[in-house]
C-alpha cells in the first residue's frame, strides 16, 4: 500500500519539529538562568574554632618601624644575575639586617635558626602539640636586576616614597613576604605567642635562579629529618582589583598548581658562502622559517583539561550580567569563554602552553626565568642586513670582510610554559611535528613538567586556612583556586607535602602586572601593614586541630 505525503502533512510535521526546537531552547534558557541564580561551588564553613589568642593590630609605633625595617630591605641590592653571580655580598648585609631588626626571633629559646647554602634561613618554631602535622611559609631574598635607566620614577634600590608607594626592587617579589612573615612572628614572640602547630619559615636566597642552593638545599635537610607538612604556602598569585572584567570587587586567587617549562633550541647549519650568489634558502631563512611556524600555529587550547575552569567557577556568583550566566554555564559556554580568554596575552596563558621566542643568533638571555608572575612573550623580528651592518658598527676592521659572508650557523631559543593538562614529552613531540623540517635540529636544554595540583576541597587544611585568613583581613574579597603561569621555589617541596599553594595578599590593580620584573615595581604602605597582619592571623588560624564541617 502506498502512503501518499500531502502538503499538509509536510507542514504538520514541520510543526512538531519547530514546537520540538522552541520548547529545547525554552528548556535550556530556563536551565541556564536557573543555573545562574543558584550556582555556587565556593561555600563557607561552619563554626570555626578559635584559634586567635592575639588580636592582629598595629599601634603607629609599629606601623612606623616595621615600614623603616621594610624600606632597609629593599634598600639592599639582593640581585641574582645569572646562575653563576650573585650580589653575595648584598646577601650577607641582608642576613646582618634580619638579625638586627628580629631580635626575638633570633635570641627565642622557641626558634630554631639555621642558614642553608651559605645565604638561605630556615626557621623551625616547635608547636606545643606534636601530633599536629607541621606546615612551612616559603619566601625569597633574591630579587631580580633594575636599571634607573629604564624609566623608573625612583631609584630601583631607592625604597622611596611617592604617593603613599613605596618603589624599589623587590617589593612585590618578593621582600614583602621576607618582612612580613618574620615581622609577624616577631610580633607573636614579643606578645608571648606559642603555637599548638610546629611550623618552619623557609628564605631561599636563589629563587631567581632555579633554587639550587637555597630551595633545594632546605628540601634535602627536612627531608632528612623525615619532615612531612601538611601544606606549604609560597609567593605566587596576588589579589586582582579591577582586573579581571565584570568581576563585582576584588577576587584572591591562590595557586595551586604551576605551569611546567622548557627550553628548547633550534639550530641550522648551512654552508658557508658569498653573500653575492646566495642559496635559494639561507640558514637564517630556515630557521626563521621554523619560528614562524612555531608562533603561528600555536599549542592547543586546553581551558578546562586543567584548574583554569575552576577559578571561574568559583568567582561566578560575583561576576554581573551577562559574565555571570557564562561563568555559571561553563558547560554550555566554556568555548565562548575559552576564545575569549586566548585573545590577550595575559589571559592566553591560563589555556595553553605559551611559545616565547627570547633569543635568535645573538641575543642575550634563554628566557627560562624560575619566577615570571606572567609568562614573558618577547618577539625578535630579525632584518638580515642591519644584522650584518652590526658587525660593521662595532669591529670595523672587519666589517668588510664580513658583510659578504654567507653565516653557516643561525641558532634561536625558544622558551615554553607547558599547561597542566600537558607533559614535558608531549610539547616536545609537538614542537618537532610542528617544525616539521629535518634541516633544523632541535635540542632540548632544560625544562620540567607541570606541578601537581594541589587540593581545593572543603576538607583540604591548607587552603580553607589560607582562604578563612584572606576573608579574616580582606572581608569583601572572594577566593578562588588558580593556576600559577610562572615558578616558585615550592616546585622543590613536592616531595615533603602534596599540599602548595602559591600566594601573597599583594594587591594588583589594572597595569600592576608590567610592575612585576619590570619597571615602576612598588607596594602601597597599607598594602605592606595588611600583609604582616596576614601572616600574623595566618600562623594563628593554623593551630585549630581540624576543620568545620560545611555551613549547614
Amino acid at each position: 500500500m502506498k502512503t501518499k505525503i500531502t502538503k499538509k502533512t509536510i507542514l504538520k510535521f514541520s510543526g512538531i519539529l519547530l514546537l520540538i526546537l522552541v520548547l529545547s531552547v525554552l528548556i535550556l534558557f530556563a536551565v541556564v538562568i536557573g543555573r545562574t541564580f543558584t550556582f555556587k561551588v565556593n561555600t563557607e564553613l561552619g563554626q570555626w574554632e578559635n584559634a586567635t589568642t592575639i588580636y592582629p593590630s598595629l599601634s603607629p609605633e609599629q606601623k612606623k618601624l616595621l615600614l623603616e625595617n621594610f624600606k632597609v630591605s629593599v634598600q639592599i641590592p639582593t640581585v641574582s644575575f645569572s646562575e653563576s653571580e650573585q650580589n653575595t655580598s648584598a646577601l650577607q648585609e641582608f642576613d646582618l639586617l634580619l638579625r638586627r631588626v628580629f631580635p626575638k626571633i633570633f635570641s627565642s629559646s622557641l626558634v630554631q635558626h639555621e642558614m642553608v647554602g651559605n645565604y638561605s634561613h630556615l626557621f623551625t618554631v616547635p608547636g606545643s602539640d606534636p601530633d599536629l602535622e607541621p606546615y612551612m611559609l616559603l619566601a625569597h631574598i633574591d630579587v631580580v636586576p633594575a636599571d634607573e635607566a629604564d624609566g623608573w620614577d625612583a631609584p630601583p634600590f631607592s625604597a622611596q616614597e611617592i604617593n603613599g608607594f613605596i618603589y624599589g626592587r623587590g617589593t612585590i617579589d618578593n621582600k614583602q613576604s621576607v618582612m612580613g612573615i618574620l615581622q609577624a612572628l616577631e610580633y607573636l614572640l614579643e606578645r608571648g605567642y606559642t603555637p599548638r602547630r610546629t611550623f618552619y619559615i623557609g628564605l631561599g636566597h636563589d629563587e631567581e635562579i632555579n633554587g639550587q642552593q637555597g630551595a633545594v638545599n632546605i628540601v634535602k635537610l627536612l627531608k632528612s629529618r623525615g619532615v612531612k607538612l601538611l601544606y606549604v604556602l609560597d609567593e605566587g598569585l596576588t589579589i586582582m582589583d579591577g582586573v579581571v572584567d565584570g568581576l563585582i570587587g576584588p577576587g584572591a586567587l591562590i595557586g595551586i598548581s604551576e605551569k611546567g617549562q622548557a627550553t628548547v633550541k633550534l639550530s641550522v647549519s648551512t654552508p658557508p658562502g658569498h653573500s653575492s650568489m646566495p642559496p635559494r634558502e639561507s640558514g637564517i631563512g630556515i630557521l626563521a622559517s621554523a619560528v614562524a611556524r612555531l608562533e603561528k600555529n600555536r599549542m592547543p587550547n586546553r581551558f578546562g583539561h586543567g584548574p583554569e575552569r575552576a577559578t571561574f567557577e568559583h568567582l561566578a556568583h560575583k561576576f554581573g550580567w551577562p559574565y555571570r550566566m557564562v561563568m555559571s554555564n561553563l558547560w554550555l559556554f566554556s568555548s565562548l569563554l575559552s576564545s575569549v580568554l586566548e585573545g590577550q596575552p595575559d589571559t592566553n596563558a591560563f589555556v595553553r602552553t605559551t611559545t616565547a621566542v627570547t633569543m635568535f643568533n645573538s641575543g642575550v638571555k634563554v628566557g627560562y626565568h624560575s619566577h615570571n608572575l606572567f609568562s614573558v612573550y618577547t618577539y625578535i623580528h630579525i632584518n638580515l642586513l642591519s644584522a650584518l651592518m652590526e658587525i660593521q658598527l662595532f669591529s670595523p676592521p672587519f666589517s668588510l670582510l664580513q658583510i659578504n659572508v654567507m653565516p653557516a650557523y643561525a641558532e634561536a631559543f625558544v622558551d615554553f610554559r607547558i599547561h597542566s593538562s600537558q607533559t614535558l614529552q608531549e610539547v616536545l613531540k609537538l614542537i618537532e611535528s610542528t617544525i616539521s623540517d629535518e634541516r633544523v635540529k632541535v635540542d632540548f636544554v632544560s625544562g620540567f613538567d607541570p606541578l601537581p595540583i594541589s587540593s581545593y576541597d572543603d576538607d583540604t587544611f591548607g587552603f580553607q586556612i589560607i582562604k578563612k585568613t584572606v576573608h579574616d583581613i580582606f572581608p569583601e574579597v572572594t577566593v578562588s583556586p588558580s593556576i600559577c603561569v610562572g615558578n616558585t621555589d615550592s616546585r622543590h617541596y613536592t616531595e615533603l607535602s602534596p599540599d602548595i599553594y602559591r600566594f601573597a595578599p599583594s594587591w594588583y590593580k589594572p597595569g600592576d602586572s608590567a610592575r612585576f620584573h619590570g619597571v615602576n615595581e612598588r607596594i602601597s604602605i597599607q598594602n605592606y601593614e595588611e600583609i604582616v597582619l596576614f601572616y600574623f592571623q595566618l600562623m594563628q588560624n593554623s593551630d585549630i586541630r581540624k576543620l568545620p564541617g560545611p555551613r549547614t
